[in-house]
């Protein structure tokens, strides 16, 4: 699953798929550099909240349908594949709106689609739009951009026996090289960047609904992650937690068919003496972080718990860390991403 801070507007890269998988690693929020990070729409600190619009774009297979469906869902007006020669004038009606249900602090907000598939599409062409669309004070605006591992985008259009856009008459893995190339500038401009290469549509509606709910109220959204280390980090994570130091239940023959989601995995875990002395020192981190992030304008959180398997130990430590966190106003979603391959 992939549910995802850049120190500053200024940006560095490469465009060749190697560095721009590296670079995938997590969602990244900006909040530097003139525009509200995803979350902060909503009159933090006095600040003006003008009608919301997401762009979002990336590779295709990616994920950027299933995005905009999720928007969707929540209440945001979605429009795909909009030629940028258009979406000017469709921007510039709800930047000038006036009256209640049309005005630039209310109304619905707008979800558009833009990727290489678009007519008269350019990467200097999208980068105009979204530099216009940041700078007109009636708009909030927050580029989104989808992104996978390039063997993962291969096996997803082998699958559906679809040809990829950029090269119909070549192969997959080449239109994905060369598709990554041309929209690689979007990619640098991005607020979220979001990796779906071991993401299920479940975790991308959950991530979306943390960033771009109508109805959330302010403050951080947390999610707490198990997972097993054999199968690798969660490309989401924020905070990473390694219990492998604890006992292992796998070795008991009455506990290994069981998770950390059943009672006697849970007791055999606690009572080993190494457990509480860490959890004290986990919560004892968290709750001075929670306020700090919240004061940077961080508005989505994820800590990840891992053990070898990702079905006991993680898993029971990732529930207690939840319930933690609940039993302190905190908003948390829980998952539990291998423990049914453990």
């Amino acid at each position: 699953m992939s549910t995802e801070p850049i120190a500053s507007a200024s940006k560095s890269g490469s465009s060749d798929s190697a560095d721009a998988d590296q670079a995938a690693d997590k969602p990244i929020d900006k909040g530097q550099d003139g525009h509200a990070p995803a979350g902060q729409e909503r009159g933090v600190a006095g600040r003006f909240t003008g009608r919301r619009v997401v762009l979002v774009t990336g590779l295709a297979g990616a994920g950027r349908s299933s995005a905009l469906k999720c928007l969707e869902d929540l209440g945001y007006e979605a429009v795909d594949n909009l030629p940028l020669a258009l979406a000017p004038h469709l921007l510039s009606g709800l930047s000038a709106a006036t009256g209640n249900d049309a005005s630039p602090t209310g109304g619905r907000p707008i979800a558009i689609g833009i990727d290489a598939r678009t007519r008269d599409f350019t990467a200097q062409a999208a980068s105009d739009l979204v530099a216009q669309l940041r700078n007109d004070q009636w708009l909030d605006a927050t580029l989104i951009f989808m992104d996978c591992d390039d063997e993962i985008l291969r096996r997803r259009f082998t699958e559906t026996r679809r040809r990829h856009p950029v090269a119909p008459e070549g192969s997959v893995l080449e239109g994905i090289r060369r598709e990554r190339r041309l929209i690689a500038p979007l990619r640098l401009l991005a607020d979220l960047v979001i990796d779906t290469s071991d993401q299920a549509v479940s975790d991308l509606k959950r991530l979306l609904t943390g960033r771009f709910a109508l109805d959330r109220q302010s403050g951080i959204i947390i999610s707490v992650v198990s997972f097993s280390f054999r199968r690798g980090l969660p490309r989401e994570a924020d905070l990473v937690f390694d219990v492998r130091f604890l006992d292992n239940p796998h070795y008991d023959p009455v506990l290994r068919p069981l998770t950390g989601e059943d009672e006697p995995v849970g007791a055999r875990i606690v009572a080993d003496p190494a457990f509480e002395p860490f959890f004290s020192a986990l919560t004892a981190l968290l709750l001075p972080l929670l306020p700090g992030y919240e004061r940077e304008g961080k508005s989505y959180l994820t800590v990840a718990i891992g053990c070898t398997g990702g079905r006991h130990r993680s898993v029971f430590v990732a529930r207690r860390v939840a319930e933690w966190l609940r039993l302190r106003g905190r908003e948390v979603s829980l998952a539990h991403r291998d423990m049914e391959r453990g």
